[in-house]
Formats: structure tokens, sequence, C-alpha cells
């Protein structure tokens, strides 16, 4: 068995969720992680290295976590999923909330649960595990979920297609996705939903269907005249395909290209192409389109954040590293996957970074930074743009605090609110605020 804990936080609820998969713990101890070093409380420290996963001994109950929670705190609640799990790491993959529940895939089950307390609203049992999602649900709350062949450690294929209705718990089509050879394998799959179109990339071909009933809506064409190759997709308000071109053993003579297709028809909306030794990162945001892109040598050491405007053509570049900021806030180094970048956030007119000690606002007019707070002693993480260029942060629980939700607004000082905090305080916060500027 296998415990991993994920903290949701749900802001318009104003919930916190606990989700403990997979635990297998002694039921005698007591109701706490064991403790971790924490980072240097010095300002002028080094960037402290990030606190170890703590080990559980025993997974608390709601009602404990709840326990000791203050009037202004946030409500919590855990779900303890004894789903017998193989000896090895387990993803959990995109978490999507449609109505009053939160869902998530992991391993050969996909599970919904009620916002208010957590309780089980349904699952959809898979013959195998789960390989890849799409970041984001179709309007009306359906989701394409692609699952292995076979429960085979090694030679299965990402290629079982299920639609699953994520209002109703109901499991939808399944389909086959076809192989004719090495251009279109399917050991590793990409997919995103936009609109009604579920899009996959096999290998280096991509295609599109429908999701209502799985038929297939369209090739997504190579561009051959640059030897531009599909790798991956990005969903939700627009249908972006990023893709390999000139590629060479060369890293400096190889390049990517970015297009936005009408998720209906395929037909080209728009392109960017990255300078010539550089490829696409992440997408950050599909409207407006933000992304980031790294070198082909240097990779995570030499990157930058592209904003793009009418035509594909490139509305400014940001530099984030004079700042600290590393990409994807240092960690997403091994997922592939094209909307997946830690510590990001896009805002109207804002791109919002985070990190172990820092977060910040720049914008994507004129690739100023906007404003900026550091911590000593807690990673702060951006969620989602608040309004203009203010943002809700994620900080997390420290050694000497706990985490919670935070709104920041461009200013110097005063610009910090508490939106909540997580219950089971280890002591009393001061009221206030802390600074709001760059402190260097």
């Amino acid at each position: 068995m296998i415990a991993t804990v994920v903290v949701l936080l749900l802001l318009m609820t104003g919930t916190v969720v606990y989700a403990v998969r997979g635990g297998q713990q002694d039921s005698t101890a007591t109701p706490v992680a064991e403790k971790s070093p924490g980072p240097s409380a010095t300002r002028t420290a080094p960037r402290p290295s990030p606190t170890p996963t703590p080990k559980w001994k025993r997974i608390p109950t709601t009602e404990e976590i709840n326990a000791g929670r203050k009037p202004e705190d946030a409500t919590g609640w855990i779900v303890d999923d004894r789903t017998d799990l193989p000896g090895r790491n387990i993803k959990l993959y995109d978490l999507w909330i449609v109505g009053d529940t939160v869902v998530q895939a992991m391993h050969k089950k996909v599970t919904a649960y009620r916002l208010s307390d957590g309780a089980e609203a349904w699952s959809v049992s898979l013959p195998a595990p789960v390989c890849e999602t799409p970041a984001d649900p179709t309007p009306d709350g359906k989701v394409v979920v692609v699952y292995k062949s076979s429960n085979a450690r090694s030679g299965n294929r990402c290629n079982q297609l299920q639609m699953i209705d994520l209002r109703t718990g109901r499991a939808g089509w399944h389909k086959v996705l076809t192989e004719t050879g090495s251009m279109d394998d399917t050991i590793i799959v990409h997919s995103a939903i936009s609109a009604g179109t579920l899009a996959i990339v096999q290998s280096v071909r991509a295609a599109a269907y429908r999701v209502e009933d799985g038929s297939k809506l369209y090739d997504i064409p190579m561009e051959t005249s640059a030897k531009c190759y599909p790798d991956r997709v990005a969903g939700g308000s627009r249908l972006l395909v990023s893709s390999d071109c000139a590629i060479s053993v060369d890293g400096a003579r190889s390049y990517s290209r970015l297009r936005e297709i009408d998720p209906r028809t395929g037909k080209v909306r728009r392109r960017y192409r990255t300078r010539t030794g550089w490829k696409v990162g992440k997408v950050l945001s599909a409207d407006p389109v933000v992304l980031t892109t790294l070198h082909n040598e240097e990779r995570t050491d030499n990157w930058r954040v592209v904003s793009l405007g009418a035509g594909g053509k490139v509305r400014t570049t940001i530099d984030a590293r004079p700042k600290g900021f590393k990409l994807c806030a240092g960690k997403d180094s091994s997922d592939t996957h094209l909307q997946s970048c830690t510590g990001t956030a896009v805002g109207r007119n804002t791109v919002f970074l985070g990190g172990i000690d820092r977060v910040g606002g720049y914008d994507l007019g004129t690739g100023e930074p906007v404003w900026g707070v550091k911590s000593a002693d807690s990673s702060l993480y951006p969620l989602r743009g608040a309004d203009g260029t203010s943002a809700f942060v994620y900080e997390a629980a420290s050694t000497t605090r706990p985490g919670g939700v935070l709104r920041i607004c461009k200013g110097s000082a005063d610009t910090e609110r508490t939106v909540t905090r997580h219950p089971h305080r280890p002591g009393p916060r001061s009221p206030g605020c802390s600074p709001g500027t760059w402190r260097t």
C-alpha cells in the first residue's frame, strides 16, 4: 500500500481537503506527521531546500483535523482511500471540479467526492491503470480518460479511451486507439479537451475526436514543409498543439511551433515559432496564450515566459530569473504534459509565478514586474488571478505556522490579506499584513 496526501484548496467554499490515498498505517499511533526540519528563518539566508514529505504515523480523521479549528479557520475533511495499490509510485491525475463534487483519476478508478463533506458521490472502476487524462472537461462536464491495455508492468500500451460524465458518474463510450507503426504508437499519449473536442497525440501523429460519441473528427496534420511533428496538446478555451521542428541531434538547430486550431474543424487560427535552439516548455494559459520556452541545451537554467497576441505574434517576453524564479517553481521536470506547471497562474493581464520562498506578478504587456513578496519560511504558489493584478496565493505550512490562502495585490505594503487559514494551527498568528515589495 502507498500513502499519498493531496491538499486541495477550494477557494469558493472555504474548504481544505486532505485526500489520503491508499494509507496503511498503525491505527494506534498519534494522528500527526513526524516533524521534519524547516527552512532557515533568516531572510538573507540561501534558498532553503524543499521540506521533505512527512511520514504519517496514522491517518487523522476529519474530526481530528477540525478539533483545533478557530472560528476564522477553514473547515477541512480527509479521505482515507484504502485501495490496494502496487508497490511503486502511483500518479494522481488532473483534478476536476464539477458542480458540488471534486473528481480525480487514480490507479484503476475515477472517484468523485462531495465538496461539502468529502463523502464519495460515485466511482468508476477501470480494468487497467490510468495513464493519461486531459486537464479540462467539456463545458457540460464530460472527460475522456486513457488507460492501459493491460495490468502488466511493461509491454502494454496507453490506448484505451473511456468517456465519463462527471456530473452523473456514468461511463459512456469506450474506444481503442489504432496503431499502424512507430509514427503513431501509443506507448505514451497526450490528450486535451476544448469545447466538445478531444485531441490525442500518439507518438508524432495527432487526431481529434468528438467527446459526445467518440467519432473521429479529423487528423491534426504534420507541417511537412518545416518538418514539424506534433508532440503535445493543451485545451480549455482554446485548442493548442505544440510541435518539434527540424529535429536534429544538434539541439542548436531545432525549434518548436505552437498552433491554435479550431476544435470543431481543425483549421489553424494562429501559429507561433520559437527561436532556433529553443523549444516550447509549458502552456500556462490558453486565453490569453501564455507559455514558457526553454533553451534546448541549457534547459531549465535558461527559460522565458512568452505572451502571444493576435496571429501568434510575440506580445512580450519575460525573463524572471533575475528575481530568483525557477521554471515551474523548480518542479514538474519529469512531467511532459503541456499544461502541468506548478507555481504559475495567469490573470487578465498578469502572469503570476511562485516558488520555495517567493511569489510575484509580471505585466503581460510590458514584461515588467508588478509586485513581489519574499518569505523566509514558507513556499508561495499562485492559484489563480483574482482581479487585475492581484492573485490568490497558496502559502505552504512551515514549522512555525500553518498554511493558508492569501490574496496579494499590487502595492508596496498592506497588500497581503488572509482568505483562508488551515485548521489545526500550532498557535495564533498576528493579524495585519506583510510587506508586498521585493526585498533584495
